[in-house]
């Protein structure tokens, strides 16, 4: 896949590995998920896939089930918001949150990019920059001729596919996201995390030193709590 693929499953690595930060993080998604498809794992493909990254990260079964009841019971108001934002030396910044107070995170994130010395812009001013693209992880188990699963999952929109240390990945349209889920699902294939991210449509190449800037800034809006990704134009 490439440097930019090793990049940011790097950086994917480095923040869901801190297990407070992953378990805030995925119950945020379990919450979210419940929300907006239901309590029943069965019939909620992404309330499906949270539960499976859970126990990937070991959360405990009481915290998966607290969220599950948050939800249902209306008792949190957590939204998800985007915000859209120039780093240092023109780097464009998406920060995707789950928040129960916009107000606490839009100043959080303001602050993050004042103090890095770029600029927090309105929806739509870097989107255009990005493309949605859903992907796919799931375990390379022992048996699965992956070479007739590649073939079998263009028909289905499958646009890469790439295996690295036991983990397959599968890329998609944004469009062919959920009609990829389905197929596998239907193959019996345990779906480890299923998620729309963002890549840069062009990247800009930064020296050492300002790369660095750029990181200290993206490292800062990946620690808060309320943020659940973030994606740049930095090669």
């Amino acid at each position: 896949m490439g440097r930019a693929f090793e990049f940011r499953r790097a950086r994917k690595e480095k923040r869901w590995g801190k297990m407070a930060v992953a378990f805030t993080k995925i119950s945020k998604e379990i919450t979210l998920a419940v929300k907006k498809g239901g309590a029943d794992p069965e019939t909620n493909l992404r309330l499906r896939v949270a539960i499976e990254s859970a126990k990937g990260v070991n959360m405990p079964k009481d915290k998966v089930e607290g969220a599950i009841k948050r939800a249902t019971s209306k008792e949190t108001s957590l939204e998800e918001v985007v915000y859209e934002g120039y780093g240092p030396y023109g780097i464009a910044i998406v920060a995707e949150t789950a928040t129960d107070n916009t107000t606490r995170t839009v100043g959080n994130v303001r602050s993050y990019f004042t103090r890095a010395g770029g600029t927090l812009g309105t929806t739509g001013s870097v989107d255009f920059l990005f493309e949605r693209k859903g992907v796919i992880q799931f375990a390379a188990a022992p048996g699965l001729n992956l070479e007739e699963l590649e073939l079998e999952l263009i028909d289905f929109g499958a646009e890469e596919f790439a295996v690295d240390e036991g983990t397959v990945y599968v890329y998609s349209s944004f469009n062919d996201f959920a009609g990829l889920q389905k197929a596998l699902t239907q193959k019996g294939i345990a779906v480890t995390s299923a998620q729309v991210q963002r890549f840069p449509v062009s990247t800009s190449e930064l020296s050492e030193d300002k790369a660095k800037e750029v990181e200290e800034l993206l490292e800062r809006l990946e620690d808060d709590d309320d943020v659940q990704a973030v994606y740049h134009t930095m090669k």
